[in-house]
């Protein structure tokens, strides 16, 4: 990129915080650069709780401005991305010893009202014997139902960025920053092609921090003065075979006043997590510690009829959050808001730090951040995002049933269960490998679980992904399906396709 093509926004970090300012600058005309060192979505944006919700138990923390912007962000999120935002009910039982039942009848009245007009289902009390294969031990017997969303959060990330770049903004993926320079011009970026190993320089504007737990590294290779330092949060999760039938998912109040999540995941298995862990160590060598698994086994065992162990745990994952310093030791009571530090360097060059943020809030904080970027945005463009589709979102009828049902008469020669999977990640996207199609011969070589050359090509053409665990971990969740010798298969064709 030469001195000619100086850009307005150069983004540090492809995080969903990162995407989501690059598709919101990029839509209002600006010229946007993200730079990513790894994946999009590879570190923390891939290891959430793979949910769209207000904060239930923010209220506690009296957090009404966080939780009624998620729930907002929550009705606004289903309108745009209905492929991969998607309604979910909880179930939450009652346990006497924690808190009174009118405490969270309350909060749950609260839930429903503080969002404004919601389309989702309002919460009520419920006997919980009276539901369909209650999976719950006989001493719980009160409960209350709530709904909430489920989301691919790895493709979220993907999607904000795929129409970013459909915008004209220059995505470099595996490209390391190393040194941001305050020039009378601008600033002046050194990066490294990690592949190739080739330099790159880029002129910009303004800076935008979104790296994460290493925004303070990025801010000292910009030569700014060092910030209060952010506090660093471990979460972790497992995965067990299924833990309990139905569509339903349950919020578990444990001993120490944290809750755990068991959510139906990638149908044969049950999403358990998070916990809160201090970090302190190498970013790259992230994982679940031993006493973690046996926390969120015994999490669930104390509801449950059916225990787990930490023997039936099929796949961990852990991310570590950025979060704001607070004085308090409990790391559950630190804000999970978002803050952005707008400074400028020499010469006057702007430079914003983004630190911490909801996945379901991200697009509010995008908005937030150009707001600050004031002198590089102008005032001529406008909010934009709050109702325009992400890429496959834009349902013919708006309605994600309707459009699988017309999928299936269209596309009868693939499984019904593959073409569900494809229409819950790719939404209307699907249709740039699938148009054509009237055989499984046609999409190419197969590697197992439904995942075939056609998708592999388009996520590679598309969406950046490069190595296996690109595609089977965070495009998909197919490495939960695919055995070694997909695995193995699919690494044979990257290698082969990459040196053609």
């Amino acid at each position: 990129m030469s001195e000619a093509q100086t850009v307005d926004l150069l983004i540090v970090g492809g995080g969903i915080n990162g995407a989501g300012i690059a598709r919101d600058a990029a839509g209002r005309g600006l010229r946007v650069c993200l730079v990513e060192q790894g994946d999009l979505a590879s570190a923390t944006s891939s290891a959430s709780t793979k949910l769209i919700h207000g904060g239930l138990r923010y209220l506690e923390h009296f957090e009404l401005r966080l939780v009624r912007e998620a729930l907002a962000e929550r009705e606004r999120l289903m309108g745009i991305a209905p492929h991969i935002v998607r309604p979910l009910r909880f179930i939450l039982p009652h346990a006497a010893a924690l808190r009174p039942r009118w405490q969270v009848r309350l909060g749950l009245f609260l839930y429903d009202h503080l969002g404004g007009p919601q389309s989702l289902p309002a919460s009520r009390s419920i006997v919980l014997a009276s539901e369909p294969s209650n999976p719950l031990r006989p001493a719980f017997v009160h409960g209350f139902s709530y709904a909430d969303c489920l989301v691919d959060d790895s493709r979220l990330v993907v999607l904000n960025v795929v129409d970013a770049a459909a915008r004209g903004a220059r995505i470099l993926t595996r490209t390391q920053c190393l040194r941001a320079l305050a020039r009378p011009n601008g600033w002046q970026v050194q990066c490294l092609d990690l592949l190739s190993g080739k330099p790159l320089e880029i002129q910009a504007r303004a800076l935008v921090n979104t790296a994460g737990c290493s925004v303070e590294l990025v801010r000292e290779t910009a030569g700014l003065p060092r910030g209060q330092p952010v506090r660093l949060v471990q979460g972790s999760h497992i995965v067990v075979k299924q833990l309990f039938e139905g569509t339903q998912a349950y919020l578990l109040q444990n001993q120490d006043g944290r809750v755990v999540f068991a959510i139906p995941f990638e149908g044969d298995f049950t999403l358990i997590g998070t916990t809160d862990v201090p970090f302190q160590g190498d970013l790259k060598a992230v994982h679940i510690a031993p006493w973690e698994v046996d926390y969120l086994c015994e999490a669930v065992n104390r509801y449950f009829t059916r225990t787990v162990s930490p023997a039936d745990v099929v796949w961990t994952y852990s991310g570590v959050r950025a979060l704001q310093q607070a004085e308090t030791s409990n790391l559950s009571e630190i804000t999970r808001d978002y803050e952005l530090r707008l400074e400028t360097g020499e010469y006057g060059l702007p430079a914003l730090t983004v630190i911490g943020g909801k996945i379901t809030t991200y697009r509010k904080l995008a908005e937030a951040a150009l707001t600050l970027l004031h002198a590089v945005v102008g005032d001529s463009a406008r909010p934009w995002t709050a109702s325009a589709s992400l890429p496959g979102g834009d349902l013919p009828s708006g309605d994600l049933s309707d459009y699988l049902e017309s999928c299936r008469r269209r596309w009868s020669a693939v499984p019904p269960a593959v073409l569900a999977r494809l229409v819950r990640s790719y939404g209307t996207e699907l249709e740039r490998f699938l148009a054509g199609v009237s055989s499984l011969e046609a999409l190419g070589e197969h590697f197992g679980a439904g995942l075939t050359a056609a998708e592999v090509e388009h996520l590679r053409t598309r969406e950046w992904a490069q190595t296996t665990d690109d595609i089977l971990w965070r495009r998909s969740k197919l490495g939960l399906h695919l055995p070694a010798e997909g695995v193995a298969r699919l690494q044979r064709y990257l290698r082969g396709t990459t040196s053609r």
